[in-house]
């Protein structure tokens, strides 16, 4: 593999509202070696996110959430069986985020976390990296009702699949998140 390399010219935040989208001019080395032409690239600024894939071990569950995402709706009705899941705000560890979220979404304590992997989501066009978990826990340690953040109008319904449940799905390929699937993937045996 050849010593590739990037260089910005330019960067400037083209849009701020909630998220950023960054605009740069930029060049690149060739596989010859040599500098391309100048060209633009977009940059959805998401930073980084948090995800838990969370077993109940005393059920032999997975709990998962269930909430609108309006991205998705023109394409499926907008509802996603997802991992409870949430942005990294700055200054904050994504561990201490993966707690918070935890709580505020589902309400349990969990174990200590174990890290599955970390990945971009869709590095063509947005920063965003997830940080995946593995959180264990036993049902008498929901110590809130969860649901989301009342003050970020989350509307969360917490489910809670057998294992034998979620495989079915994953043969049917009835989950369609990715952070969801790539979690799965790792963890069901």
């Amino acid at each position: 593999m050849k010593d590739n390399q990037a260089k910005i010219i330019k960067e400037e935040t083209v849009f701020d509202n909630h998220f950023k989208i960054k605009k740069a001019t930029l060049q690149i080395t060739n596989p010859n070696g040599e500098w391309s032409e100048e060209m633009e690239r977009m940059n959805f600024e998401r930073g980084d996110s948090v995800a838990a894939v969370i077993y109940i071990q005393d059920k032999d569950e997975y709990l998962f959430t269930r909430q609108f995402r309006y991205p998705t709706y023109q394409t499926d009705n907008g509802w996603i069986l997802e991992l409870v899941a949430g942005s990294v705000e700055e200054g904050e560890e994504p561990i201490e985020t993966l707690k918070r979220e935890i709580m505020e979404e589902a309400g349990f304590e969990t174990d200590e976390p174990v890290h599955l992997s970390t990945f971009f989501v869709s590095p063509g066009g947005t920063s965003e990296r997830i940080h995946l978990y593995l959180c264990n826990t036993s049902s008498d340690r929901q110590k809130e009702q969860g649901g989301g953040a009342e003050e970020e109008n989350e509307h969360i319904e917490l489910v809670f699949l057998s294992k034998e449940d979620v495989k079915r799905r994953l043969a049917a390929q009835e989950f369609n998140d990715a952070k969801t699937l790539i979690g799965l993937l790792q963890t069901i045996k």
